[in-house]
């Protein structure tokens, strides 16, 4: 355990590192701690935060600068966020999707650093579906999910349909199973397949499974916005393997995805340091982020990616703010 001391000089040492970004040296650190104490007795207290794996001496610097662990503990018990003014912006509740990319550019223009968003996860019911004769044996399929999504796919068919048919099973369609999970329909049309027409059964079933396809598709999208916010960064434009490393992270999207969903389980802000575990592998980003709701339901998470050292009181601030905001235009949008 570190003694009030220590945690006044581990607080200010963090501090003047996020500000400046340069490592942090004794006689700095006693007037910035306000703490009357000889540069010796605050070179033994740095010392021990050493030790301790709280800071550390990169090169010859007589300075330090402050490692995953000082973060964490800096984060977990001397943060305070201060409820500063940040612009209230509005996202304009008129498509789900619109509301996804406009979430993500806000966060990347207000922390100057990579917005992302992971998207809603769609629902697998429909609300309406239609068939389009495109030429002999090609159709087109329109799904609409209740959220007002719309997904288009093209399928080959066995025989050819007049328009007339189509309209028949896009209409049995409509009346009998708006409203269910497409695996409801897959299961009620194989019951029901003997009493409907063999043609426009097998229609029917060929849609259900496009339109299953189709929604799996657009399940758990990342958006992000913002990366090249990354290249005015010291701490990554220094040193191009940093930089490669974050992109890495973005091209991996299904390791951002495992962490934003441990975030997305979690009530309101969560931080995670880089190099405090394998959540993030790369020392040098962080990720701030908060679950984002549809009428009381945590449908997604989002986010700020940006370099361990960050202002992070700011960053809460930003992501908590942008939740709030996504889940009232979510909520609204019917």
């Amino acid at each position: 355990m570190l003694d009030d001391r220590a945690k006044l000089l581990l607080k200010a040492l963090v501090e003047r590192y996020i500000a400046e970004g340069q490592p942090v040296g004794s006689r700095t650190l006693s007037k910035a701690s306000g703490l009357e104490l000889s540069p010796a007795t605050i070179r033994n207290v740095m010392s021990d935060l050493e030790e301790l794996g709280l800071i550390a001496s990169p090169h010859t610097s007589a300075g330090r600068i402050p490692t995953a662990r000082g973060y964490r503990l800096f984060v977990d018990t001397m943060l305070t966020v201060q409820r500063g003014h940040i612009a209230a912006q509005s996202l304009a509740p008129d498509q789900p999707q619109k509301v996804i990319s406009n979430a993500a550019h806000l966060l990347s223009s207000l922390s100057q650093f990579v917005g992302v968003v992971v998207a809603p996860r769609r629902s697998s019911v429909f609300r309406h579906i239609e068939f389009l004769r495109l030429s002999e044996r090609r159709l087109l399929v329109i799904i609409v999910t209740p959220e007002g999504d719309v997904q288009n796919r093209v399928i080959f068919t066995e025989v050819d349909y007049s328009q007339a048919q189509l309209v028949e099973a896009a209409n049995y369609l409509n009346s009998h199973y708006v409203g269910l999970a497409i695996e409801q329909v897959r299961e009620r049309l194989k019951i029901e397949v003997e009493s409907l027409r063999s043609e426009i059964a097998s229609l029917m079933q060929a849609a259900v499974a496009v339109s299953s396809e189709a929604i799996s598709e657009t399940q758990d999208e990342v958006v992000f916005s913002g990366e090249r916010n990354l290249l005015a960064v010291t701490d990554f434009s220094n040193d191009m393997g940093h930089l490669r490393r974050a992109f890495e992270l973005f091209e991996q999207k299904a390791q951002l995805m495992r962490l934003l969903d441990v975030a997305g389980r979690a009530d309101g802000v969560r931080i995670f340091i880089g190099g405090e575990s394998q959540v993030v592998p790369f020392e040098d980003l962080s990720i701030v982020s908060a679950p984002y709701e549809v009428d009381g339901q945590v449908v997604g998470t989002l986010g700020v990616i940006g370099p361990t050292r960050m202002a992070y009181d700011r960053m809460i601030q930003i992501v908590d703010i942008t939740s709030k905001l996504v889940s009232n235009a979510l909520s609204h949008h019917k």
